[in-house]
């Protein structure tokens, strides 16, 4: 049951990846690209930037203790 949902999950998902890239039911050139701007592009700019705006977030609050 679990491993089933995690399957179909797992599915739509390569589905939408294939939808942004433009090529769905194929994995071609879009496919890879949209893999690109989501997992090495999008991604890790999103963890830089909630990284820093905790940290500016604490230097506001260590400041406003003092």
């Amino acid at each position: 049951m679990l491993e089933e949902f995690i399957t179909d999950l797992f599915m739509q998902c390569v589905y939408i990846l294939q939808v942004i890239g433009g090529s769905p039911n194929e994995f071609g050139f879009g496919y890879y690209l949209a893999n690109i701007l989501i997992f090495v592009v999008l991604q890790p700019s999103l963890i830089v930037l909630f990284l820093g705006l905790w940290l500016r977030e604490r230097r506001i609050q260590r400041a406003s203790k003092s």
